[in-house]
């Protein structure tokens, strides 16, 4: 089935329904994925509920009602076939409502996003052109490139008056200075978390400024540099002044600040305040802003007190399972690495692990994950380079020694 047919027969089992209950999973990709379709509903008259989640699990859709899953199910191989799925993870779900990229033979690590699968439906449902700003949270949350499909609807966007692309600091805050001592995305060695340093640096940029109330860029950008170079990959640098999206229709008209809002709240269990967001108001836009700024000092502070239990090199133990997906992203991303990473927290009685590739680094992570965590008695899966999984706390010892001896 290609995928416009799967997007086809999506869209057509979704405008039968008179109610859909939606899951969505807890990052940037996921709730924007949700909030496509349920502005694609809500414009179609048909009502729904919408649910934030890290994980999904089969009692979770144990009532008569349909369920459509966003960014989630697709590693799920059991679910009830009348679960509507659109995701990109490796799919082993085999219902014939499934709209995913890889089935289509498209690269869903870098291609396609679930927000853009969703777009591809949501189209499908109707004149929702609109709505393209919110497939860019997927793409930069996802760490995604602007290739393939995720081109294809970015040039119709721009085509449209939905997006303007034009180039700048990609850092997101409110302010200067909260844009560079609040940094996650890329973390930046000396910088993040070090906020008296940062204002130090900007006022020497705006000493140096030659305009009113301006400030010279190539000075802080300088000094940024020097001081984060020797444990930051020169990719993360080069990532701090890039490309950058106006989303012309979005509460937050910058696309990597609205992806860092949408997503920080979704990991901290504020998934209402960043779909309220996602569906384009802003009451609560300055409690959502706080809530980003507090879960990326978290992030930093986790970042630095990262500990290796024993000799397991390439794992970490972090405090916080809200934070381990965003700690393992930085670990691989962000730092020279030459090994996949693997960082866990306990919460009660369960580990939460994520797992990243870095640059240059061969493995197929979500297949591995996948298998180690079944024989742990848990499970998890995702994407090729990056993966994640739940398994007993009392499992995680063996679940290390595995990893390690399944990448030596």
């Amino acid at each position: 089935m290609t995928l416009e047919s799967a997007a086809v027969t999506i869209a057509e089992q979704i405008q039968r329904q008179e109610f859909v209950e939606v899951f969505a999973h807890h990052d940037a990709d996921g709730i924007a994925a949700a909030s496509i379709l349920c502005h694609a509903m809500l414009r179609a008259g048909i009502r729904f509920r919408v649910r934030v989640r890290s994980e999904i699990s089969k009692t979770d859709l144990d009532g008569e009602g349909a369920y459509l899953l966003c960014d989630l199910g697709a590693g799920i191989k059991d679910l009830s076939p009348d679960v509507m799925v659109v995701d990109h993870h490796l799919p082993l779900f085999e219902g014939g409502f499934h709209a995913n990229p890889r089935l289509a033979g498209i690269d869903g690590d870098s291609e396609l996003s679930a927000a853009g699968t969703a777009y591809l439906v949501a189209q499908k449902m109707g004149d929702n052109r609109d709505l393209a700003g919110l497939v860019i949270p997927g793409i930069i949350g996802d760490g995604q490139e602007m290739r393939g499909k995720n081109l294809e609807i970015f040039n119709d966007a721009i085509a449209n008056g939905i997006i303007v692309p034009d180039r700048g600091i990609t850092l997101p805050g409110r302010d200067m200075t909260e844009r560079w001592y609040t940094a996650i995305g890329p973390y930046l060695d000396r910088i993040s978390g070090n906020e008296p340093l940062i204002a130090d640096i900007i006022d020497q940029a705006l000493d140096k400024a030659t305009g009113e109330n301006s400030i010279r860029l190539d000075t802080l950008l300088s000094r940024v540099v020097i001081e984060s170079a020797a444990n930051t990959t020169p990719e993360s640098l080069s990532a701090i002044y890039s490309d950058t999206y106006h989303l012309q229709r979005e509460v937050i008209e910058d696309a990597h600040a609205f992806t860092a809002v949408i997503d920080a709240c979704g990991k901290r269990g504020h998934g209402d305040l960043a779909l309220t967001l996602c569906m384009r108001s802003s009451h609560y836009l300055e409690q959502a802003w706080e809530i980003t700024r507090q879960h990326h000092l978290m992030v930093i502070d986790a970042v630095k007190t990262a500990q290796s239990p024993g000799d397991a090199a390439g794992v970490y133990e972090v405090k916080d399972a809200m934070v381990a997906s965003d700690v393992a992203d930085i670990l691989a991303r962000d730092r020279v690495n030459t090994r996949p990473v693997l960082v866990y927290a306990k919460a009660g009685d369960s580990c939460r692990l994520s797992a990243r590739c870095p640059r240059g680094v061969t493995a197929e992570l979500g297949p591995l994950i996948r298998d180690l965590a079944a024989a742990a008695g848990g499970n998890g899966g995702g994407h090729i380079r990056r993966a994640g999984a739940t398994i007993p706390c009392d499992r995680i010892a063996a679940f290390a020694r595995e990893w390690q001896e399944a990448l030596a």
